[in-house]
Formats: C-alpha cells, structure tokens, sequence
C-alpha cells in the first residue's frame, strides 16, 4: 500500500499516519524527518541540504526528489510506505511523479484529510503544550489539572506560537494558495480518498480503514 498524506495544517494528518503505519505495517515517512535525517547522516544530498538551509534558503524540488528516492528504495518500503509532508506544489507533485515511474512503484493514492476551517482553528486554539516535556493537550485533556499528565510539571502549560489563531489563519491560507492545488492534480488522476477530519481518532481511522479496505 502506497499513500500520500494530505490535509490542512492541524487536520490530524500525523496522528492517522502513525495508525495506519501500525496497522499495515509500512513505514511513515515524513519528508522533515528524512531531510534532517539526510543532513545528519551527510550523505551527498543531505550535505547539499545542509548547504542550502544554512544560507536560509528553500531546498529545491530536485534535492528533495533525491533524498525521497534514497529512503524510498530502502528495504522496509518494499510493501509500502506513508508519504507526508510532499508534495506540497502542482510541481513537486509532478515531480514525484516522475520519481514513482522511474522505481516502477504504482498505484499510488492520495489520502485527503478535510475539515473546515474554523474547525480546525477551533482544535489548534485549544491545544496546550507543556513548557518541560513538550507534549501536547487538548483543554478538555487537562481540565481542572495543574500538573502535566506525562512529566508532572506544575503549571506548565501554554498556548504555542503555531497554535494562536492569527498563525493558523495565516498557515490556512499559505495552504490554500500553495498546496491545494496538489489535490485538484490528484483528482484528475482518479488518485484521492477524501475523509473527513472532524470526529474522534478512532472514528476517523476506522472509516479510513474501511475505505482502503474496500469496504466503503
């Protein structure tokens, strides 16, 4: 099973992505991930990643197509793989592409995970941080609570950057301008399973589940 992962910022992209790597067992590969992974490792690509970002530049598409051919021709994707995080342009995806001709790897689908906007504002606002270990909670997580669940912290909490409403209306429309395309692209292949975000994350990944398992 060959997935892309796409979705607004904040729309659960990540968490379903590790449940269906679970599931399937295929690895979940995060483009962030690997590009730092890539720059750690200094292989050839990584070190021209390094290059690039210490200048403060973008890596480009080509680069990133490299690296995501090393990690895609590893041993524990044979049987498939999560792809998040690319592409995030009509070109990259293009790009790709091209890249899953050449390593023969077909049928790919396009996972699109949708909720509406405020929704999704709604759920990212309402998230809190611990300042010690970092994990992250939703209000109703910690309600009546001074103390961090995972590292019991007092009075730890606090509302990160990301998730103040102005950055996520801001990252919401960088989305829409940049990267919804991607999905009109995909459509026109017959390539998407559309699934709506909104609801618990079982409910969300069982209709998920029954989608990729025909049973919808």
């Amino acid at each position: 099973m060959r997935l892309l992962l796409f979705g607004a910022p904040g729309v659960g992209k990540g968490t379903q992505a590790k449940l269906l790597s679970s599931k399937f067992n295929i690895p979940h590969i995060s483009t962030g991930d690997i590009l730092r992974q890539a720059v750690k490792d200094q292989t050839e690509l990584g070190r021209k990643a390094q290059e690039i970002m210490s200048k403060g530049d973008l890596v480009p598409d080509l680069i990133m197509i490299g690296i995501i051919k090393d990690r895609l021709a590893k041993a524990d994707c044979e049987n498939g793989f999560i792809l998040d995080g690319f592409p995030r342009t009509t070109n990259q995806a293009v790009e790709l592409d091209m890249l899953l001709d050449e390593m023969n790897l077909n049928e790919i689908k396009l996972i699109n995970i949708y909720a509406y906007e405020e929704e999704i504002v709604k759920r990212l606002n309402s998230r809190r941080a611990c300042k010690k270990c970092g994990h992250i909670f939703t209000l109703s997580q910690i309600e009546n609570s001074d103390s961090c669940p995972d590292c019991n912290a007092k009075n730890s909490f606090y509302l990160r950057d990301d998730d103040k409403e102005e950055v996520i209306r801001k990252r919401m429309e960088i989305f829409r301008m940049n990267t919804e395309p991607v999905l009109n692209y995909y459509e026109k292949q017959g390539k998407v399973i559309s699934i709506n975000g909104l609801g618990s994350v079982e409910e969300v990944n069982n209709n998920l589940l029954k989608i990729l398992n025909g049973n919808n």
